[in-house]
Parts: structure tokens; sequence; C-alpha cells
């Protein structure tokens, strides 16, 4: 049986407290059960129309079921047991945590970066299949990844196209051009539901079901909590949760996230997507700030800071100020889409829109439209090339950029890294986000390039315009051609780096770009440099 519990402490609980007799009595619950499109306010009325489907998708989301096991035998007869997903996103992330929680393996491919992508095509081609999973079908990642895949797949003597399977929406450029190609499986899905609420139809359900989730237990899960999130009812978790996030006052809009043991792999990266991509905008939004217990930023009690715990059975000492949130997966699913849309109507935004997001994709479409640019930079420290404000390019060592950077961020803001690197062959480098925190002083956010574009790069654009970025940047050692398109993988990545930075900077926002000629080597600098060795 599915159960949620929420505590909530301090601003939060005050948040609580002053919002809640409203939304009962606007009957706000049971209109977003009934897909009421006017709860956003009539700016928000024809998108909103368009993106309700995700609160009850269940009858839909059954009937994929058993195509989704009947594939599942077939693939399996034939020896093909691993799954690569193509993704990103709401496409990707997901999946990541249904399949990460319930201990089977998928493999998510999220990345434009050569060494990455390569290291997915380097086993078990043989029993691979790849699931090409884009809502518009025309994402340039997700496209471009396909290609390299499945020039793969037909070097190693496969026919791609029993291989290929498609999750999109009908009438897409992907649907079409698989239906037409004939690949081995096309599903589609419910228009009405945006990327980041997709999590309980076929874009989190065909990944995973064919790695081997048992999906319609996550939906008894989650469906067995919606009368519960759609009544106007005091003990209403998703309107108590919706309440504390965007209802303080002054808005404590850095949401600070720790897994205290809630059994849930991953979760904080999907609600990251989830809320930030619908909140930050109008230069108002929440941040959530992904950190493990004991972090620093769990011991802060800033006037922006609202702590976020995902907790299990075990007691967990409360936050000063936030909430403690229990749950099992599908039930938390639906509970973090339902508070987010409260949420939303609290901070007087339409949270189904991203209307920042198109911009950085624009301009790294304009960068590979033209001639291939030669990098340049600012200067170079200790091997590590830099390009940025002269406060930060004067420096004379790596510690003393990274200082000059920190001294940017201001009193309410935060410091955002985005590191274009592979997040399995790079991974040490997270590792260093909460030594930068203890450095800048102020919340620090890590995200993996581009996915994070797709997640909190909307709010950096559009949200309050308080954010510092960090990128890092690195040669990869090789490189691999996209077939069928003028540019290679390392080009591509390249071009998303350089376009965020110049619409962030475009924006007003600073920027710092750290260029690692040598990945292992820089990676160590940087180490040394952060942590004062």
């Amino acid at each position: 049986m599915s159960t949620l519990g929420l505590t909530a402490t301090g601003a939060a609980l005050e948040a609580i407290d002053r919002h809640l007799p409203a939304l009962l009595q606007d009957r706000v619950a049971s209109r977003l059960g009934a897909q009421d499109a006017d709860l956003w306010g009539a700016p928000s009325r024809d998108e909103a129309a368009k993106r309700l489907g995700w609160i009850d998708l269940f009858e839909d989301s059954r009937a994929l079921v058993p195509h989704i096991a009947q594939l599942t035998r077939e693939l399996r007869a034939e020896g093909v047991d691993r799954v690569l997903l193509a993704g990103m996103g709401g496409s990707s992330l997901a999946p990541e945590v249904i399949a990460a929680t319930a201990g089977v393996e998928l493999e998510v491919l999220d990345s434009t970066d050569p060494l990455q992508v390569s290291r997915a095509l380097e086993r078990d081609l043989e029993r691979t299949v790849l699931v090409v999973s884009s809502k518009s079908g025309s994402t340039v990642e997700t496209d471009s990844q396909r290609r390299v895949v499945e020039a793969a797949f037909r070097d190693a003597g496969i026919d791609p196209r029993t291989r290929l399977v498609a999750v999109t929406d009908p009438g897409s450029p992907l649907h079409a051009a698989c239906e037409s190609a004939g690949w081995r499986a096309v599903f589609t899905a419910d228009p009405t539901v945006g990327g980041r609420f997709s999590a309980l139809t076929a874009f989190g359900l065909v990944p995973t079901g064919l790695a081997g989730v048992d999906v319609t237990a996550l939906l008894d899960d989650a469906e067995a909590v919606l009368d519960l999130l759609t009544a106007d009812d005091e003990d209403n978790p998703g309107l108590q949760l919706g309440a504390a996030l965007g209802g303080t006052r002054p808005l404590r809009d850095k949401l600070v996230f720790a897994d205290h043991g809630s059994g849930i792999a991953g979760l904080p990266a999907w609600i990251e997507q989830l809320i930030a991509e619908s909140t930050g905008k109008d230069g108002t939004g929440l941040l959530p700030v992904v950190v493990a217990p004991g972090d620093p930023e769990t011991a802060w009690d800033a006037p922006d800071l609202l702590q976020v715990q995902l907790v299990g059975a075990d007691d967990v000492a409360a936050p000063g100020h936030g909430v403690q949130v229990a749950g099992s997966l599908g039930a938390q699913l639906l509970l973090w889409e339902v508070a987010t849309a409260v949420a939303g109507r609290l901070l007087g935004i339409n949270p189904f829109d991203q209307p920042d997001v198109e911009a950085a994709k624009a301009a790294a479409r304009t960068l590979l439209d033209g001639p291939a640019a030669e990098r340049t930079a600012d200067g170079e420290v200790e091997g590590v090339e830099v390009s940025g404000p002269a406060s930060v390019t004067s420096a004379p060592d790596l510690a003393g950029v990274l200082r000059a950077t920190a001294a940017l961020v201001p009193e309410d803001g935060y410091l955002a890294v985005h590191a274009y690197l592979s997040r399995h062959d790079d991974a040490e480098l997270e590792e260093l986000r909460a030594d930068l925190a203890e450095l800048v002083g102020r919340p620090v956010t890590f995200g993996w390039g581009p996915r994070f574009l797709h997640s909190t790069g909307q709010f950096h654009k559009g949200g309050p315009a308080v954010g510092v970025f960090l990128q890092i940047t690195g040669d990869a050692g090789l490189d691999l051609e996209v077939p069928g398109r003028p540019f290679s993988l390392g080009r591509l990545i390249a071009a998303q780096a350089a376009g965020d930075a110049r619409v962030l900077g475009d924006l007003g926002r600073p920027v710092v770009t750290l260029h690692l000629r040598r990945r292992d080597a820089g990676i160590e600098a940087l180490r040394s440099a952060v942590r004062g060795r």
C-alpha cells in the first residue's frame, strides 16, 4: 500500500498555515484533479489546458504494459537484455530513478561527450536494444546519439531496425521517421503530458519495463494516492508540500535536498528538473540544490534556504526550516508533480512552459551552422585555459581563479558548476561540489552538460539574476562523427557550452570557463586548488 508522510518546521510550517485555508477554499486539489486550466490565471490558460494529462494518465499507461511485456519477451528470446536509453531531461531522468530503485540495469545515454558515448559502444552490442526517447522527436542530442549507435550496430553486423525502439509524441518527426524505416517498435505518449511530468507515461515505463522493472506495481503505487492528492482536505500532502515550497515569505528559493535513506535512488535529480524548469521564470522560481547529508548547506540557516529531507524509516533530526518527506517511489512521483503545480500557483507563474530553454539551443545551432570556431581563452593557469571576467582571468593560479569566481557570487546568490565532460569517467569532479560550497559560502549546484540544459537551464536564465556560472570543459582525446550531420560530437558539445555561455552572458550572468586540455591532470589541479593542497 502506498504511503506518504510530510513533516514541516519553521518557515515551511508557517507557509502551510498561511496558504492552506485559501488552497482549500479555492478547491485547488479537486480542480487540479478535474484538469482545470484556470488554476494558474488567464495568461497561463492555453498552455495549461494542453499540459494536464499527467494527473489522470493511469488508464492509458496501463494499456502500454502488455505491449512492453511482449516486446521484452521477444528480445530476451533473441538474447537481447541490455537496454540503452538515448534521451535527455524528462526522457531520461525519471527512467534512471525508476530502474535504479528497482535494482535493474538501465544504461542512460544523456550526453554528447564523445568519451561517454564511446564507452556505451565498447561492450555487448550483440545484447543491446536502443530506446530512442524524445517528446518533440527532434532533440539534437538524442538524434545524434541514435545516429552514432545505429552506425555501431551496422559495423557490428546487426540490422539496426531490429534493435531500435522509439518513444515519442504522436506525429513527431521521430514518429514518422521510425515508422517509415521499420523500427522494431514505436510507442507514443500522451501529448498533453509535458516532458518533466512524464515519469508515469511511456517515457518512464517503456525503457524501465524493457529493463525488467515491474511497471504495473509502479502504476499501482502512484494511483493509490491519486484520491488523496486531489482531495480538498487539510491533510493533503500535495497541498502542504506545494505551500511549503512556494509559499514562504520572504521566499526561501534555494531548496537544499538531502536524501536520508529514502530508499529511492537518485530522486533529487528528477525533482531538480521538475521544480527548476517548472518554476524558474519571470524573475522568480525555486532552485533545488542537491547535496549529501552533512554537506555545508545542510548546516546553514540563511534566510533564502529551505531544507528538504527525503527520509525513510529511520528517525532523522528535523531541520529548523524545512520539510521531511517520506513515501514509496510511485507515490512520490505524483506527490512532487502535484506540489510543483501548487507551488507554481502560489508563485504566480505558469509551471508548464519553459520559455528560456530554447535560447541556448538556438545559440548552439548558430555555432554549428557556421565554420568550426577555433577555441580561444583569456589566459592559462596551471595548464587550464581560463575565460571570464578580468578579476578571474588575472589570478595567478587556479586557487586564485576559484576565489575570484567565488567573490562574484552575491549575498543572496549561488554558484552553478556546469561540467561538459563524462559523468562516468570524470565523476570525481562532482565530489568537489561540497568543497566549493565551503569556499563560496553560498549554495553550489552541480550539473553535467548538456543534460542540465534540459533541467536547471530554465532557472538559470529565467529565474532571479543571482547566479554565477562555472563552466568546465575538456578535450576528450577522441571524437565521434555524427553520421548524416555536418558535425562531430566533440564539436556539438563545444557548441552547446559556448552557446549557453553566450546566452547567460547576454543576460548579464557572470560566466567563467575552465577548459581542461588534459582531463585527468586538470581535474587533479582543480581538486588541489579547491582543497588548498
